[in-house]
C-alpha cells in the first residue's frame, strides 16, 4: 500500500519470484504461481515483464508434471487475465491449450476453485471457446458424471457436490456463449440431456436447480421435440420429489409456453402437466412464493393462448387461482396475483369469465364470486405494482366496463372505476419513465463502448425520433412531479420479480397499447351509453377530470411515439405526429381488444 514498495514490486517479481518457475522444487514452483496471484494488481511499467509472468505461468499449467503447480498456475493466470488489460491478448493464441489444461486439471482434481477459474476464463474468451464449445461441454460432462459416483456418505462428498454444481453452472456459461451459433446449440443440447437425464432419473435433488437453469437455457431460441419429450420426466420428478423446486422449474415452463406455444397447443397432455403442477402449489403448503410462481404461468397461458382456443381451460385456471383466495393469505403479492389470473381471463374472453364466475361455489361463501371478485379488485387496485400487472388491471378494467350488459355489481361500484382507472394510470406514468430511464442509462453505456466505432447520424435521421424523444421527456417531467406525493414509493416503478417471466403483452413492439384502448372504450361508452357513462364519471373532483384529459392527451402522444419509432426501425419516411385533442373526445381503433 505504501508508494515507497509499491514501486518496487514489479522489480521484485522479476528478480526473485521469476527464477522461481525454474526451481526444480515443485512447492517452489507453486509458490512462485501463488505469489503471482496475490500480486496481480501490480501496474507493470515493462510490457516484457509482465509477459514474462504471463509465459512462466502458462507453462507451469500446461507443461508442470505436478498438479499442485497447475492448479495454483490456473488461479494464477485467470486472475492475471482480469486484472492485467494488455494480459487477455496475450494469452488469446493459447486458449484452447488453457482450456484444455484446465479441463483436465478439473477432472483430476475436482476442485471447485477451478471451475470458477473456467467460467470466468469462458466469459472472457467466448469468441474463441466457440469453436471448441462441443468438445469442451463433452468433457465437462463426463467429469460431471465422474463426480456425483462418490455416494453421500463417503468422504469429501459435499466438497465433490460443490464441484459438481460448479461443472453444471460451467456447462450453463458455454450455453449462454454461444447462443447465437444455432448449430453449435443442438450438438450441446444431446450432451447436456444426458446429464439432465442422469440428475432427474438418479433423483440428485442437490442439482435440481442447476439441472432446471441449464434446461432453461436449451430452450430460450426454440423448444426442440427431444425438449419437449423432457417435460414429462419433469412433470414425474415434480410429483415425486421435485414440488419444492417449482420456482426453479418456472423459467423452463415458461419457456414451453411462450417459446413454442404452438406445440403446447398441439397436445392437449402438455397443457394439463402445466396446469396439474400449477393446482398442486396452489392447494399444496409449497408457500406463497411458489404459489404466486404458479398463479403467474396460469395468467401466462392465458394472456399467450388469447384467441387459441383453450376455452375450455379458463374455468379451471380461474377456479384453481381464486379458491386459493378463500384460505388465508399474507402477502399482497399472493392475492394480486390470484386476481391477475381472473383478470387474465376476463381479458381473453369477458363473457366467459363472467360465466365461470357465476358457476362457482366456494365453501363457506354466501356471496356471489362475481361480486366478491369485483369489489376484492377495486379495493386492492393499490396493490398491483409494476408495469406489468398495473397495465393487466387496465386491460382488465376496459374489458369490463366494455360489456354491452353491465353486471349489477358493477353499477353498485361505478364511483370506484375511474379513480382506480387514475391510480393505475399515475403508477404507470411513475414505472414508464422509470423503464425510460434505465433504458437510457443502458445505452449510454453502450454507446460510451462503442464511441470509436459510431458515426453521426445524416439530418434526416437526427430527425427520426424527435416525438418520442419529447414524449419520453413528458413521461420523465410528469413523473417528477408525482415524485412529491405522500404515497409515491419508488419501488413502484421497478420491475416486480414476477415481470421477468414476460407475456405477450409486454412486447415493446406490441400495438396493445392500454392509454389507446381505454381512451378508444370510454369514447364508445359516451356514445353508445350515455347512462352508464354519467354513472361513471358523476362523482368525479375537477382534479380527477383534469387527470382524465391528461391521459387521453398521454395516449395520443404514446400513439406518435409509438409510430415514429416504427418508422425509425423500418427506416421509413417520418409522418407528421397527429393533433392532440384538447376536448375530452376519445376516438380512434383500439388495438388489442378484438
Amino acid at each position: 500500500q505504501k508508494k515507497i514498495y509499491k514501486d518496487q514490486m514489479e522489480y521484485m517479481l522479476q528478480n526473485h519470484v521469476f527464477p522461481l518457475f525454474s526451481s526444480e522444487l515443485g512447492y517452489m514452483r507453486a509458490r512462485a504461481c501463488w505469489v503471482l496471484h496475490y500480486f496481480c494488481e501490480v501496474k507493470f511499467k515493462s510490457d516484457q515483464n509482465l509477459q514474462t509472468a504471463l509465459e512462466l505461468t502458462r507453462r507451469c499449467l500446461i507443461d508442470d508434471r505436478e498438479m499442485p503447480v497447475k492448479v495454483e498456475a490456473a488461479i494464477a493466470l485467470q486472475v492475471l487475465i482480469s486484472n492485467q488489460e494488455k494480459a487477455k491478448e496475450y494469452i488469446t493464441p493459447f486458449i484452447r491449450p488453457v482450456m484444455q489444461a484446465l479441463l483436465h486439471i478439473i477432472r483430476e482434481t475436482e476442485n471447485d476453485d477451478l471451475t470458477n477459474v473456467i467460467q470466468k476464463m469462458i466469459c472472457e474468451y467466448s469468441e474463441e471457446v466457440t469453436p471448441i464449445a462441443v468438445e469442451m461441454t463433452q468433457h465437462l460432462a463426463m467429469t460431471f458424471n465422474q463426480v456425483i459416483q462418490t455416494g453421500p456418505d463417503e468422504e469429501g462428498s459435499d466438497d465433490k457436490a460443490v464441484t459438481a454444481m460448479g461443472i453444471l453452472n460451467t456447462i450453463d456459461t458455454l450455453l449462454s456463449v454461444v447462443e447465437d451459433h444455432k448449430e453449435i446449440t443442438q450438438q450441446l443440447e444431446g450432451i447436456c440431456l444426458q446429464v439432465i437425464g442422469t440428475v432427474l432419473q438418479q433423483h440428485v435433488l442437490e442439482f435440481y436447480e442447476e439441472i432446471f437453469s441449464l434446461a432453461h437455457s436449451l430452450t430460450c431460441q426454440q423448444v426442440s421435440a427431444q425438449m419437449w419429450q423432457l417435460l414429462p420426466l419433469v412433470f414425474e420428478v415434480f410429483q415425486q420429489d421435485g414440488f419444492d423446486y417449482f420456482t426453479d422449474m418456472m423459467p423452463l415452463l415458461h419457456n414451453y409456453v411462450t417459446v413454442d406455444t404452438d406445440t403446447l397447443l398441439s397436445d392437449t397432455k402438455y397443457l394439463e402437466m402445466i396446469y396439474s403442477m400449477c393446482k398442486k402449489v396452489l392447494t399444496g403448503v409449497a408457500g406463497e412464493d411458489a404459489e404466486c410462481h404458479a398463479a403467474k404461468l396460469l395468467e401466462v397461458i392465458i394472456l399467450q393462448c388469447k384467441g387459441r382456443g383453450i376455452d375450455q381451460c379458463i374455468p379451471l385456471f380461474v377456479e384453481a387461482a381464486l379458491e386459493r383466495l378463500t384460505r388465508e393469505v399474507k402477502t399482497s403479492e399472493l392475492r394480486t396475483m390470484c386476481l391477475q389470473v381472473a383478470i387474465a381471463a376476463l381479458y381473453y374472453n369477458p363473457h366467459l369469465l363472467l360465466n365461470t364466475l357465476e358457476n362457482l361455489r366456494f365453501p363457506n361463501n354466501v356471496e356471489p364470486v362475481t361480486n366478491h371478485f369485483i369489489t376484492q379488485w377495486l379495493n386492492d387496485v393499490d396493490c398491483f405494482l409494476g408495469l406489468h400487472d398495473r397495465k393487466m388491471c387496465v386491460l382488465g378494467l376496459c374489458a369490463l366496463i366494455d360489456l354491452e350488459q353491465i353486471p349489477q355489481v358493477l353499477n353498485q361500484v361505478a364511483g370506484q372505476i375511474l379513480p382506480a382507472f387514475i391510480l393505475l394510470f399515475n403508477g404507470l406514468k411513475r414505472a414508464y419513465a422509470c423503464h425510460a430511464e434505465h433504458e437510457n442509462d443502458s445505452d449510454d453505456d453502450d454507446e460510451a463502448e462503442d464511441d470509436e466505432e459510431t458515426e453521426e447520424l445524416g439530418s434526416d435521421e437526427d430527425d427520426i425520433d424527435e416525438d418520442g424523444q419529447e414524449y419520453l421527456e413528458i413521461l420523465a417531467k410528469q413523473a417528477g412531479e408525482d415524485g412529491d406525493d405522500e404515497d409515491w414509493e419508488e419501488d413502484d416503478a421497478e420491475e416486480t420479480a414476477l415481470e421477468g417471466y414476460s407475456t405477450i403483452i409486454d412486447d415493446e413492439d406490441n400495438p396493445i397499447d392500454e392509454y389507446q384502448i381505454f381512451k378508444t372504450i370510454f369514447q364508445t361508452i359516451q356514445s353508445r351509453n350515455p347512462a352508464w357513462y354519467q354513472a361513471l364519471t358523476q362523482g368525479l373532483t375537477e382534479e380527477q377530470r383534469k387527470q382524465l384529459q391528461d391521459i387521453a392527451t398521454l395516449a395520443d402522444q404514446r400513439r406518435a411515439a409509438h409510430e415514429s419509432k416504427m418508422i425509425e426501425k423500418h427506416g421509413g419516411y417520418k409522418f407528421n405526429a397527429p393533433v392532440v385533442p384538447t376536448s375530452f373526445n376519445f376516438g380512434g381503433p383500439a388495438p388489442g381488444m378484438n
